[in-house]
Parts: C-alpha cells; sequence; structure tokens
C-alpha cells in the first residue's frame, strides 16, 4: 500500500493541473497581485453558490470572524457564546476585540453546540448581569452544520447575533422539513469561512470570506477589512487613503483567488460527492465495531467532510493506536486535544469557568483519520483493517 496522505493536495493538483496553471499564469501576467479582476470573480460565484447576496473576501478565517463581529459592533462587555470543541480562532477572535468568550458544550454525536448547554450559558450570564448576552458563533464542525433550527431559535428568544463559522463546513448544506435546501455560509445572520489548503475548498496559502445579505454589513465589511477605508467610494483608488475608521489589513491575494476560481468547480461538480463516498465507505467498515463511535450525520444534513472523527473505545490508549496506524503508513491527528476553555490564554478569566463534559471527554478520546476526495477505496478498506487490528 502506498503511503496515504491525510489530506492529498498532490493528488488533487495532478488532477485539476491545467486550471490551476492557467489561473495562475494569468495572474503573473497581468501583474494585477491585489484586488485583481479575479478577486471579484470568486466573490460573485461564491455568494451565488451559497444563495447571498455578498461575499466579502479577506486574508484568512481568523480576519473574517473578527470583521463579522467588529462590523456589527461586538466589543468590551459583551458575551460571546462559542462551542468549546473548536479550533482556537472561534473563541480567540471574539476575546481579540474585546468581547468575552463563553464555553458552551457540544453534542457527541455531531461534534457540535449543544442548544440545552447554549440555553443554560446565556441564562447565567444574564443572570449575572455584568455583561450583555451578545452573538453566538455556532460553528459547522468537521464539515456538518450546526443544528441549525435549534440554535436559531435560541437566537432569535434572547436577541442574539447568529455567526455561522463555517471554516470546516463550506459545501455543506441543510435541508428544512419543508425541503428548502440551504447552503452553509447562508445558515446565520452573517456567515465566514476559510480557504487554508486543507479545507473542503482550499487555495495555496490563507485565505477567508465573510456572506452577509445586509448591504450595510457588507460595506462595514470590506472598509473593516482594508484598514477602515471610505465606504462611500469603495472603488476609488484613493478610498484607502481616506480613512474613516479602525481596521485591518486583510485582502485576499489575487493569486489566491484565481487558485480558488481553479478549483471551484470540481469541488462542487466532484469533490464533495467523493468524499461524502469516502466516508460513507469508512462508516460502512466501521460500524460495527465493539465500543467505537463512528460521526452521526443528522437528517437533513449534508457534510463537506473536513474530517472523520472517530471516538474510541473506553480503556484504549490513543497514543499507542496513532503510533501503530502511522507504522503502517497510516496519518492520524487529533482535532482537539484541549478544550477552548482549558488554553492558557483564557486562564484567570471568565472564559475559564465552563460546565462542558462532552469537550473534555471528546478531547481525551476522538481521533480524525485521512479524508479527502481522492482518498480510493482500496486505501480506505486497508485503513478500516488496520484500524480494527489496532483495536483487536
Amino acid at each position: 500500500m502506498a503511503n496515504i496522505q491525510f489530506r492529498d493536495l498532490q493528488r488533487q493538483y495532478d488532477h485539476i493541473k491545467e486550471a490551476i496553471d492557467s489561473n495562475i499564469q494569468s495572474v503573473i501576467s497581468s501583474a494585477h497581485f491585489i484586488s485583481g479582476p479575479e478577486v471579484k470573480t470568486l466573490e460573485a460565484t461564491l455568494a451565488s453558490y451559497v444563495g447571498v447576496k455578498h461575499c466579502i473576501s479577506c486574508a484568512n478565517g481568523t480576519d473574517a470572524i473578527s470583521i463579522a463581529l467588529m462590523a456589527h459592533g461586538v466589543g468590551a462587555g459583551d458575551a460571546v457564546f462559542v462551542p468549546d470543541f473548536t479550533f482556537f480562532s472561534s473563541g480567540e477572535c471574539p476575546a481579540t476585540i474585546g468581547a468575552t468568550p463563553i464555553y458552551v458544550d457540544v453534542l457527541s454525536t455531531t461534534y457540535n453546540m449543544n442548544p440545552t448547554s447554549l440555553t443554560s450559558a446565556v441564562e447565567k450570564v444574564i443572570s449575572e448581569g455584568q455583561l450583555k448576552p451578545r452573538a453566538v458563533v455556532a460553528v459547522d464542525l468537521f464539515g456538518q452544520p450546526f443544528d441549525v433550527p435549534a440554535i436559531k431559535t435560541i437566537c432569535d428568544k434572547y436577541g442574539l447575533l447568529l455567526l455561522e463559522d463555517a471554516a470546516q463546513g463550506f459545501g455543506g448544506s441543510y435541508t428544512t422539513p419543508a425541503g428548502e435546501k440551504k447552503m452553509a455560509c447562508s445558515l446565520g445572520d452573517i456567515a465566514t469561512t476559510s480557504f487554508f489548503p486543507a479545507k473542503p475548498l482550499g487555495c495555496y496559502g490563507d485565505g477567508g470570506a465573510i456572506f452577509t445579505n445586509d448591504d450595510n454589513i457588507a460595506l462595514l465589511c470590506r472598509s473593516i477589512a482594508v484598514h477602515g477605508k471610505d465606504t462611500q467610494n469603495l472603488d476609488d483608488p484613493n478610498a484607502k487613503y481616506n480613512n474613516i475608521r479602525l481596521g485591518m489589513n486583510s485582502r485576499l491575494d489575487t493569486l489566491q483567488a484565481g487558485v480558488l476560481l481553479g478549483k471551484f468547480e470540481t469541488f462542487r461538480d466532484e469533490e464533495l460527492d467523493k468524499v461524502n463516498h469516502v466516508a460513507s465507505l469508512y462508516s460502512d467498515l466501521l460500524k460495527d465495531v465493539e465500543g467505537l463511535t463512528i460521526p452521526t450525520v443528522l437528517e437533513g444534513m449534508y457534510s463537506s467532510w473536513a474530517q472523520y472523527t472517530i471516538q474510541l473505545p473506553e480503556g484504549v490508549v490513543r497514543s499507542e493506536v496513532q503510533k501503530t496506524l502511522k507504522a503502517d503508513g497510516i496519518p492520524t491527528n487529533i482535532y482537539y486535544i484541549k478544550p477552548m476553555h482549558l488554553q492558557g490564554a483564557f486562564m484567570n478569566t471568565r472564559s475559564a469557568e465552563a460546565d462542558c463534559p462532552n469537550t473534555e471527554r471528546l478531547c481525551n478520546s476522538v481521533l480524525c483519520l485521512p479524508i479527502h476526495p481522492y482518498l480510493e477505496d482500496s486505501e480506505v478498506e486497508f485503513i478500516a483493517e488496520k484500524l480494527k487490528s489496532v483495536l483487536k
């Protein structure tokens, strides 16, 4: 068995090489490396795909969250509710702009925010009376959208901004009971995503985007992303020298827009189906392994499978499983090894207070297996058999 990659970007490149090379050469030939026409084309393409009015590209998914919160005026004195089991950016961004992240437990089945835990966290903040409940960062973890109806109902009840963090979820979707299909990045009041290379739709560096239907918020996001430039004359090349608010330097390079445009059609038309096939094959092969928990995709949800995350049986030493699989040429990763509320950055702060038993258990038991659209059936079968052998 050939050496297996956790996320095989080389195979992907070999498959779409012609489109990628052509777009990169076009950008280089034009020498329009910042805010070139490919950026606007990409934004229009992705907005249409997601089904929202505006896509605002930026330098990375972390900036996207910060910009989205800043555009809504979130800051000091505000409580922002974030899953305890997620990547650091989801909580780092609210804290960086002066808000207080409040950590909420997740569901052991989907790894996404637990609505019951969210309600408890909101009501506790209200009872304490020190912070204003302001926003929820609902993460589409590992590719599956968050529990849309439940979380949205809670946000509506308490008047909270619903920010969908779809850094791992681009390409996923939620179909309502009435049969309406809604794409990830259209499921909140505002949404963000990441184009980090290993994401479902990734570029060849850093990149991110914000999605909204609000015209004014879109203008604010564009302003904040370029040093708070004048929003009334965005197309004026001198607008960036008329700075009417504090912002940041967060632009998507034209080269990265070209790469994403080169990848997009294959992502939409082939890769999503292929990666779902890989996930289904994994689940079929592993569903009867005693004590092993495979991922759950809820009815109406479609995952873009940024990760395939299992929970090892109780008592199994995870490091030994990883070591044995690595010896057979099978890479694995752990997302995530530490709850957010226990990160050193939040030590001795209100954010360190959390009642998140599911998160703490998951951090000790999860293991992510290789998954990508170009993983062959024989490789999936090889991985599954080696895993079963280790667990026996």
